[in-house]
């Protein structure tokens, strides 16, 4: 254009016609699912189409930027709101990593995971890794974590009895009152439940709605938690079906486990360890005719010192089919599945390595020995084969597996390719605290249970309380920015594959239950009594958290008896009964509200994350895909607030009118709660104390403003 022919005033006209108005950082929005990504689990090798959206002629261009190199984006359409930038690029079979380069005027800035940033940061970029692929049955599954011991007795005829043999310094003891809180030492009481039980209840569990059961482990073991297996191959038959019944149980006086021949009789007679793996397998098949899936419990860094290859406790000594255990003879076919410190103690030699010291686990020693490598893969495989059929693994701490770090991330490759071998559809998922980054690599983890990207900064940001009780942050309850940040740092170590099915749980069998939490009390059972755990405690917390759960990017988990109302402090006392005939119906029927919201909105299971208010105790987020829109709103003061709050950003329209799907408030809970508008692109809302709303517009159902944005 030639300027010399104009005059000022039609160079100051043009001037302000084209002049970048200041850039829009609301509107800058880029994530790797499937709304910004196609294809979002791309194929080695192939073509990926990738987009950046920002405020509709707010920028004069962008780039993606990988591996150092600059790649072009091109305008590829517009709506009132928002534009949409385009860059096809080629990847390899090695991860793929990028950011976007924004430039705005005089304005240059980048986009990664953080959000609008003056400069990139190699912890934040977006990642794609070629070919890793997770079952479409796992990406915001309902999931429901069992532990067995605890949740219903079905058949009593297989409860351990008192007296029937010895752990860890005393005699086992049934409990007859299923109400009776666990005991400080209470890894020897026994309540009764079994997979009879959850046979019994797998009505109840589709009727919430659950998609998934993970059970605590179910193989054979001395323990109520089972965490130190005893045979990998059989189902307990205190779990399952005893069909052979004869021996004797101890004496007050005797203390060991040679003598205990009613319970060697249990767990070694073959008629009992079939008819019990059996069961499991009725149980799978059960669950799979009510379309839910059953996740098993894979403890394979230790097992336990009651374990047939070791069997410390003579139990198998001299049985018929047994051979000898690698602490009874040094010439045990399993001596190199552990290691000993001193071979010069045969026989009976108690020098072998345990996990963190403790001679009841047995750690397990991969690198000295094929054999046992080559069983634990069968044993992968086998229970997610036919009859068994389990749909995946939840690994026990899984990163401490191996002596070196090289070798673990060989092992878990390994295991990872012998499952999907034998079940493709099948998920491995890990117990891990700390970044999991390394094992989230589409070749070994497909995701974990998810302490640092949910539980610990909801936990802290709703209660101010670490999740075993064991401390209070003021400086943490009610920190926005702390809770953002912890969830954008974390959240950036996942690729979407695995954030979409990462294990969300508010409680578990480690951690204090998330209903006590909200009373704010330091303590375990051991100083402050169980009936602590139920004092002072508030349930519209509660309701706010689930409501986070049931909205935030993953697989909700509820830990049995948390939906009903149960409380307690850490181990052991987390791992109270269900209780039947008693439960708290109303946070029942909310757990089935936010159940139902969560399965009815596709937004939750694999939409995108953008927040839309932080404030002292008050947060606000939206969930989106191309057509569902969801805004998350929660008050967690402890007096009424309003907020006008900018909710264009999700994509809504700037006069439109929003559903209430459910409001929570500390009296409880109301769906189709009314009709919220939106005015300008922004909602005028006020919260009672301690309360959440959901709410939602479907472009489907209003008419779709993205009409032009497609693939």
């Amino acid at each position: 254009m030639d300027f010399s022919t104009m005059s000022r005033s039609d160079i100051n006209r043009f001037y302000i016609n084209e002049m970048r108005p200041a850039l829009k950082k609301k509107a800058v929005f880029s994530d790797t699912t499937a709304n910004y990504v196609s294809p979002d689990e791309p194929n080695p090798y192939s073509m990926v189409n990738i987009k950046l959206r920002v405020a509709v002629n707010n920028i004069d261009k962008a780039y993606l930027v990988h591996d150092g190199n600059r790649f072009p984006m091109f305008s590829e359409s517009k709506d009132d709101t928002f534009e949409y930038f385009n860059c096809e690029v080629e990847i390899d079979d090695r991860e793929f990593r990028y950011y976007f380069e924004i430039y705005a005027g005089r304005v240059i800035c980048i986009y990664d995971t953080r959000g609008v940033s003056k400069r990139p940061s190699d912890d934040a970029f977006f990642r794609i890794i070629p070919g890793f692929r997770t079952p479409a049955w796992a990406k915001g599954a309902v999931m429901y974590q069992i532990y067995v011991d605890r949740f219903y007795n079905g058949d009593p005829s297989n409860d351990v009895l008192t007296d029937e043999y010895e752990y860890i310094g005393g005699h086992t003891e049934h409990v007859d009152d299923w109400d009776k809180y666990p005991a400080t030492m209470g890894v020897r009481e026994f309540y009764g439940g079994d997979l009879q039980g959850v046979l019994d209840k797998m009505d109840y569990l589709s009727d919430l709605g659950i998609d998934v059961i993970y059970f605590n482990p179910l193989f054979v073991s001395p323990s109520n938690h089972k965490y130190d297996i005893q045979d990998y191959d059989h189902i307990d038959p205190h779990f399952g079906k005893i069909v052979h019944d004869e021996g004797e149980l101890l004496k007050w006086d005797m203390h060991e486990n040679k003598d205990a021949t009613r319970y060697k009789t249990r767990v070694t007679d073959q008629k009992n360890l079939d008819a019990s793996n059996a069961l499991f397998a009725k149980v799978v098949t059960e669950a799979h005719k009510r379309g839910m899936k059953v996740i098993l419990d894979g403890v394979f860094n230790h097992c336990g010192s009651f374990n047939k290859w070791l069997d410390r406790e003579r139990i198998y000594e001299g049985a018929e089919g047994y051979a000898k255990g690698a602490y009874i003879d040094r010439d045990s076919p399993y001596h190199d599945y552990f290691q000993f410190h001193d071979q010069n103690r045969f026989p009976y030699n108690p020098t072998y390595d345990g996990w963190w010291g403790h001679d009841t686990l047995p750690k397990l020693n991969y690198e000295n020995s094929q054999d046992l490598f080559n069983y634990v893969m069968r044993i992968a495989a086998k229970w997610v084969s036919p009859p068994y059929n389990a749909d995946g693994w939840r690994l026990d701490v899984a990163a401490d597996l191996g002596h070196s770090p090289e070798y673990n991330h060989y092992f878990w490759q390994e295991f990872r390719r012998a499952v999907h071998n034998a079940n493709p559809e099948a998920i491995v998922l890990a117990e891990h605290y700390g970044s999991p980054r390394a094992w989230l690599n589409g070749r070994e983890w497909d995701t974990v249970m998810n302490y640092d990207a949910f539980m610990e900064p909801v936990t802290w940001f709703l209660t101010g309380m670490q999740k075993h009780s064991d401390d209070f942050r003021g400086d943490l309850l009610g920190n926005a920015d702390s809770f953002i940040g912890a969830m954008n740092y974390h959240m950036a170590d996942f690729t979407n594959p695995s954030l979409q099915m990462a294990m969300n749980e508010l409680s578990n069998h480690d951690h204090s239950r998330f209903l006590t939490r909200t009373n704010r009390k330091v303590g375990r059972t051991n100083n402050m009594g169980p009936e602590a755990a139920n004092e002072g405690i508030n349930k519209a917390v509660f309701r706010e958290a689930v409501v986070m759960q049931f909205t935030w990017p993953g697989a909700p988990t509820i830990y049995y008896g948390d939906e009903a109302g149960v409380c307690g402090w850490t181990d052991p006392d987390n791992r109270r009964t269900y209780p039947w005939g008693h439960e708290d119906k109303e946070l029942i029927a909310f757990h089935k509200a936010m159940i139902k919201i969560h399965k009815e909105n596709p937004e939750f299971k694999t939409g995108s994350l953008k927040y839309v208010i932080n404030n002292y105790n008050f947060i606000g987020y939206g969930r989106f895909t191309k057509d569902e829109v969801s805004v998350i709103i929660v008050n967690n003061n402890d007096h009424q607030v309003s907020e006008e709050i900018t909710v264009w950003q999700l994509g809504i329209p700037k006069e439109a009118m929003l559903k209430k799907l459910i409001v929570t408030n500390e009296e409880g809970f109301m769906t189709d709660a009314g009709e919220q508008p939106v005015i300008g692109g922004k909602i005028k809302l006020t919260l009672a104390k301690t309360s959440a709303v959901v709410l939602k517009f479907s472009r489907s159902a209003a008419g779709s403003i993205f009409d032009m944005w497609k693939f």
